[in-house]
């Protein structure tokens, strides 16, 4: 699986509809954002009004107070009392924010998960196709992540922090229009001063960014590749190009840094200029009369209230457009067009009965008999058989690229069809058709499958048909016994044993330390390649389906491994009909057809017998796969 990447400062391409889109789901939780309203509003004008008490305190309380011999300070006590009181009000309402908010967030990311992962399984195979699976991983981790965090932290910061700017302001109005002035001409020039430096910041950290992912990708590279470079010998050139590198790497990274790095101590020292110049101007307009100093003290604890929620709101600004982008790709993956199936033939448990003249009919049976059967439109039922037929077909992936041209074979049930050929001759393509991975276009062709148009099926009831052995297996982080079960659910454990026999997997399972009820983890990589494949091939023996598709299923199989299981294959096939897929040709000599495939035509067709006489390609191909 490719390595996950980060969207780190990406930009949604429409952010009104993302958010209305986002809103959609927000909107169930009105009562909830009330609660979160009131809470902000609440603990922001604890917060302010218990600077605003700075002024009373100073002007009522202590001055006053200042050079009496015995002064009573009961007033002044209880007026701290009440402090403590407003500000234990604040921090619990503060608490009720944050709790609420998570409450909010983790409800709606819920939702999106859901609707995101059932959406995933609906979607056609050619989105897989179209798509790496870290792209889609990341859906699930990085998008919902930057999602959270946004929900749960920066939309009520931003709100609190909005509201507080506002209310300072109005307070700082309030306390003295002049000092308000004098602080809105140096925040001016700060934020100047911390654009520029910002647009470095970030043009640095871009770089970063590139080399990190350059860096961390040429890691991955050389641990997977351990092997071929201590084979040929490599480890120095390696060495050198990773310390190349490293060094962009850290040159850009200081360069980030100290541009980030500056900012810290420059609004610091800003914010200390800033207070100084207020105590100055406030002062000299003390000693001259014109402000009283409980209003100075005030309006100087406003201004390093306000400098901290304004930096905030600019800080928080890239994460929300950040976590916008990532809803709307979650979105986009939503609003994917689903798998389409028109199919409306579907596959029924059958017996056999006879009627009224003693004649033998297939009648639908409502218990599992082992016996199946199409069931169409209008109740009439076809005996499910495996026959399959490939009619003048014509296929292509994207359009003006034709893989499939005029394809046209048959399979009779029973019958073992072999189709053999180079690398992207058409060989898979022939069975994403036969399990309706991909659908073919009007006027390209017919399948037809026990007679009937394959695409009169529906998709569901196809593949339950169908059994399926990939050359790249996939075992899932069970027990033996539930991965081979997988090709049936409802399999008894009989079953799956007798399937382990079939494929010849049983005896190295029974040599597990807990036999059948071995856990897996990592795709089976306690096993090796060949195991991996019985267990494979053993979990579509379970399914017993009438129609077998091989692709590639003893490419990682050793020749005594293979010699073993051919047996179990041989009784595997025996009754179904059977399409192989095979680069080894050893294994489909007893094939009833061999189709040869290049460059999606049909060149070479007949027994292994025939097709040898004929001195062709399939002869080249046989030859040469034994020749030093």
């Amino acid at each position: 699986m490719p390595p996950v990447r980060s969207h780190a400062g990406a930009k949604p391409k429409n952010a009104r509809k993302t958010i209305s889109r986002l809103l959609s789901y927000l909107a169930k939780y009105k009562f909830r954002w009330i609660l979160v309203f009131v809470c902000v509003v609440l603990s922001v004008t604890a917060d302010v009004a218990s600077s605003y008490i700075i002024k009373p305190v100073i002007n009522d309380y202590i001055v006053p107070l200042i050079g009496k011999e015995n002064p009573d300070f009961t007033k002044f006590t209880f007026l701290l009392f009440k402090m403590l009181a407003l500000f234990a009000f604040a921090s619990f309402a503060s608490w009720m924010n944050a709790r609420i908010m998570i409450s909010i967030a983790t409800s709606t990311l819920y939702e999106i998960r859901v609707s995101l992962f059932k959406k995933i399984q609906t979607l056609p195979v050619r989105y897989y196709d179209s798509r790496t699976h870290g792209s889609i991983m990341s859906l699930f981790t990085n998008d919902t992540d930057a999602l959270r965090d946004m929900l749960s932290m920066t939309v009520p910061q931003m709100l609190s922090s909005t509201l507080t700017v506002t209310a300072i302001f109005i307070m700082m109005i309030v306390l003295s229009p002049v000092f308000t002035v004098l602080v809105f001409v140096t925040i001016f020039l700060i934020m100047v001063v911390v654009r520029k430096i910002g647009t470095k910041s970030s043009q640095a950290f871009r770089a970063q960014q590139a080399n990190i992912g350059a860096l961390n990708g040429y890691i991955e590279e050389m641990i997977s590749g351990q092997k071929v470079i201590k084979v040929f010998n490599h480890e120095s050139a390696c060495e050198e190009e990773f310390a190349t590198l490293n060094a962009q790497l850290c040159k850009s990274g200081t360069s980030a840094n100290t541009f980030a790095f500056i900012l810290g101590p420059l609004m610091n020292n800003f914010s200390h200029f800033q207070y100084a110049l207020v105590s100055l101007f406030g002062g000299i307009l003390v000693i001259t009369g014109h402000c009283d100093v409980g209003t100075v003290a005030a309006f100087l604890q406003y201004t390093r209230a306000f400098a901290q929620p304004v930096s905030m709101v600019s800080q928080q600004f890239n994460s929300v457009l950040n976590a916008l982008a990532g809803a709307e790709r979650i979105f986009a993956a939503i609003d994917e067009q689903s798998e389409s199936d028109d199919g409306k033939i579907t596959l029924v448990n059958a017996v056999t009965a006879k009627d009224s003249d003693g004649k033998e009919i297939l009648v639908e049976a409502f218990a599992n008999t082992g016996v199946w059967a199409w069931k169409k439109t209008d109740g009439t039922l076809i005996p499910l058989k495996g026959a399959v037929t490939f009619e003048h077909v014509t296929f292509g992936y994207v359009k003006d690229k034709t893989v499939l041209h005029d394809i046209s074979f048959y399979a009779k049930p029973g019958q073992k069809i072999a189709l053999v050929g180079s690398t992207g001759s058409g060989k898979t393509t022939i069975t994403n058709l036969l399990t309706r991975f991909y659908d073919l276009e009007e006027g390209c062709g017919t399948i037809l499958y026990d007679g009937i148009p394959l695409n009169q099926i529906r998709k569901s009831d196809l593949r339950r048909s169908l059994g399926m052995v990939l050359q790249d297996t996939h075992l899932f982080s069970e027990t033996i016994r539930e991965n081979i079960r997988y090709g049936k659910l409802e399999a008894g454990n009989v079953q799956v044993e007798k399937a382990a026999r079939l494929s010849n997997a049983e005896e190295f399972i029974e040599n597990l330390p807990e036999g059948y009820d071995t856990e897996l983890t990592g795709d089976g990589a306690s096993l090796s390649q060949g195991q991996r494949q019985l267990l494979s091939i053993a979990r579509a023996a379970v399914a017993d389906p009438p129609l077998l598709i091989l692709d590639e299923a003893t490419s990682s199989i050793d020749t005594r491994t293979e010699a073993l299981i051919q047996k179990g294959m041989d009784r595997l096939m025996d009754g179904r009909t059977v399409l192989v897929i095979a680069h080894r040709l050893s294994t489909v000599r007893d094939a009833n057809c061999i189709l040869v495939l290049e460059n999606g035509h049909i060149i070479e067709r007949g027994t292994h017998e025939e097709l040898l006489e004929q001195k062709g390609q399939y002869y080249k191909l046989y030859t040469g796969s034994f020749s030093e």
